[in-house]
């Protein structure tokens, strides 16, 4: 299950949520086909749909199904789980309350899985624990999606994106694991005795600032807005995001330079972007990591010229940020989706 930067989502874990659909008897593609899906890209490992269909996606599985968590459970969620999820975690006064009561509540709707947090030198663990879930490849997506619909709700309720320090999940790695790390956190791993999440302490005590008012939007574009990681519109980082697209990488200004466009001090920027949880490289990062797939997958430019368009001053920096990135070369990332493609 997903929650990406883009708005886009890899084709695998729409493949995911269609398991339940054809374990229950029902034909995918009418339902990939109301979502506005090709149901073609079945076919295309690296193939992506964007944010909005999958939405749509989920939706319908739901309806088909009659069941707001895909029959991952042996307990059916029925229509209006979530909705009385967000009323009840609505009124609360921080992260962390809404956090116990929103975790005590969905072990009251499942019986396969339990879901509990700990929270050990600054740092809590969100965990995710199988109850007699044999299967796999159910007990993945089970897991996934929990995490998807607890981690939107919560960053929607205090305002804020809560990122995520490490991840860690009960079953083996998959073959896109690789999408993990820009999905979940930059430190993954597998064959974990449990599924656990990881980010700092000091954000349990975020406020809650959303209404009843805001809950109704909310709940009118889910699941759409948790699929897609969470953006204040109003946010220091998405106003950065949007200043460095507007210019080629070779021309972003340093991190000074734009503290004095948007009128602040570098350490007024600095401690403003760690309040939301994020950082100038960070953001950097990412937008670099996007542009060079896009230009890997999409343009027939050399390895050496994306570099240089990217604002690398050798290769070899390229390089090693790529596999930091993706934990591939550019080239084995290219050949990969040529192949894929193919």
């Amino acid at each position: 299950m997903i929650t990406i930067e883009k708005g886009s989502v890899a084709i695998a874990f729409v493949e995911e949520a269609l398991v339940a659909v054809i374990a229950a008897g029902h034909d995918p593609r009418p339902l990939l086909q109301r979502a506005g899906i090709d149901p073609d890209l079945r076919g295309h490992a690296d193939a992506r749909v964007p944010a909005d269909a999958f939405g749509h996606l989920w939706l319908a599985i739901t309806d088909a199904l009659g069941d707001e968590f895909f029959g991952l459970d042996a307990r059916r969620w029925k229509h209006g789980s979530f909705a009385t999820l967000t009323h009840l975690t609505l009124h609360t006064r921080t992260l962390r309350e809404a956090l116990q009561r929103g975790t005590r509540l969905m072990n009251l709707l499942l019986d396969n899985t339990r879901v509990e947090f700990d929270t050990e030198h600054g740092v809590v663990t969100l965990r995710f624990i199988d109850c007699g879930m044999a299967d796999l490849q159910r007990r993945r997506f089970a897991h996934e999606t929990l995490f998807v619909v607890l981690h939107g709700l919560l960053c929607w309720l205090t305002a804020r994106r809560i990122p995520m320090q490490a991840a860690r999940f009960a079953y083996p790695q998959p073959p896109w694991w690789r999408e993990y790390l820009a999905v979940y956190a930059g430190d993954v791993g597998f064959d974990a005795v449990q599924t656990t999440f990881t980010f700092d302490a000091l954000l349990l005590e975020a406020p809650v600032v959303q209404t009843e008012r805001s809950a109704k939007d909310f709940l009118q574009r889910a699941p759409r807005n948790f699929i897609v990681k969470y953006k204040n519109p109003k946010s220091l980082a998405v106003r950065i995001r949007r200043r460095l697209r507007a210019a080629p990488p070779d021309a972003w200004p340093g991190f000074e330079t734009l503290a004095g466009e948007f009128g602040m001090s570098p350490s007024t920027l600095r401690r403003r972007l760690d309040d939301e949880g994020q950082s100038f490289r960070a953001i950097r990062d990412a937008l670099r990591r996007d542009m060079a797939i896009r230009q890997l997958t999409r343009t027939q430019q050399t390895v050496g010229d994306i570099a240089q368009a990217l604002g690398f001053a050798e290769p070899s920096a390229f390089h090693r940020a790529f596999r930091q990135w993706t934990g591939v070369s550019p080239g084995d990332y290219r050949r990969q989706s040529d192949l894929a493609g193919a």
